[in-house]
């Protein structure tokens, strides 16, 4: 009957898998479709092979660019994206039980490798200004992570985006299917409406305190701290240096201003700016300007090396960049750079965290600066907060 083939139609559009949410002040959006993957590469190829989207029906696309530029994208091409006000609900965390919590490198061996950095710096300062590290907390869990709670209970905070990305099946998992990162970002890489462009980097943080004038004194610190406004300024320069060419103007309308999620102080600079080609889509800015300094380092190939020789576990799409970008509206679309976020499968889950390391930077608050960014996503699996941070007794 034909009120049965609307039924049916409506299914088939409501039962298609969600391929990526993004949620955050600016509203949510939602791309569905049977899943059929961009074409996929690295960063050299990732023009071209766009074009080959473009020429096609469906123009919507979204997903997750890598950390490294060499290794393969994974972008979906949606049949249709929603786009609806944000939602505040809350969902509770159900119990769940787990088995193993791991952290990989450990605290010590995390700040060594700081030490280790802070050496190579002081010996040659133009040859290495900058390099991010990061760590990871490896969970399992009884059964399957419930993936839309996680991603439902990060979206009730405001200050961030929370974004949910598929990513593609990695056989270490075994059986386990439907991989996913899912995290909440404060950090804007890339929006573009039309000719117009915004991008709001962020680099030097200080965790949140529950204590009122504690947590004052925690955000008038970072305010006064020359080493992280040192850190700070590294970032905004490239992203402005990236830009330019591209500009016919670009403006840091407000300068340096302190910014703040749930659990972190952050200094950030919000850079807006006009294109001199209104047509360029929005996920080629993205990845002319990945990694930037605030989750690589400076200079970028000399950091990235480094990260690569003293990080145990490989990036993957932590800190790489999510978001979406309608080909059929010039490219129009938000991307985001993909930290405070855990890369979940079944019952499977990796967090991660990064901290800037610069001249002046002290292993032991490196990695409780770690600690406190998994934070928040430890709170959405229904973990302790602190389950990241080092133990007081660590011998640095």
């Amino acid at each position: 009957s034909m009120i049965q083939n609307l039924n049916d139609m409506s299914c088939a559009q409501d039962c298609e898998p969600t391929l990526f949410s993004f949620s955050g002040p600016s509203g949510q959006i939602h791309g569905r479709g049977a899943g059929q993957p961009v074409p996929r590469g690295g960063a050299d190829t990732l023009e071209s092979r766009l074009a080959t989207v473009a020429a096609g029906g469906q123009r919507l696309i979204g997903g997750a660019l890598p950390f490294s530029r060499q290794d393969h994208d994974y972008l979906w091409q949606a049949r249709q994206g929603s786009r609806h006000a944000p939602a505040r609900a809350v969902a509770a965390p159900r119990d769940l039980a787990y088995r193993d919590i791991r952290a990989e490198p450990s605290p010590t061996l995390y700040a060594a490798s700081v030490a280790h950095a802070l050496r190579i710096m002081d010996r040659s300062p133009a040859a290495l200004s900058k390099v991010v590290l990061a760590r990871t907390l490896a969970v399992e869990a009884d059964g399957p992570l419930p993936q839309d709670d996680i991603f439902g209970r990060i979206a009730q905070d405001p200050t961030v985006t929370a974004f949910r990305v598929m990513l593609p099946d990695d056989p270490r998992h075994g059986a386990w299917t439907g991989r996913a990162l899912i995290g909440a970002t404060p950090e804007l890489l890339i929006d573009k409406s039309g000719a117009r462009i915004s991008s709001h980097p962020l680099a030097g943080s200080a965790r949140r305190q529950g204590d009122p004038e504690q947590d004052r004194l925690a955000r008038e610190s970072l305010m006064a701290s020359e080493k992280d406004r040192r850190e700070h300024a590294i970032v905004v320069e490239y992203i402005l240096d990236t830009l330019a060419p591209h500009c016919t103007d670009l403006t840091c309308p407000e300068g340096t201003v302190i910014t703040s999620t749930r659990s972190m102080w952050h200094l950030g600079t919000r850079i807006e700016g006009n294109l001199r080609d209104a047509q360029v889509p929005s996920v080629l800015l993205a990845a002319m300007l990945h990694p930037t300094p605030a989750v690589c380092g400076m200079p970028c190939a000399r950091a990235a090396g480094l990260i690569q020789q003293l990080e145990p576990v490989d990036r993957a799409f932590y800190a790489g960049a999510v978001g979406w970008c309608d080909l059929g509206a010039g490219g129009d679309g938000s991307w985001y750079v993909a930290i405070r976020c855990a890369d979940i499968c079944g019952p499977y889950a990796r967090l991660y965290a990064g901290a800037g390391i610069v001249p002046g930077s002290e292993p032991a608050a490196e990695a409780a600066e770690t600690g406190a960014k998994f934070g928040a996503m430890l709170q959405v699996l229904g973990l302790p907060g602190d389950t990241g941070m080092p133990p007081a007794t660590s011998e640095f």
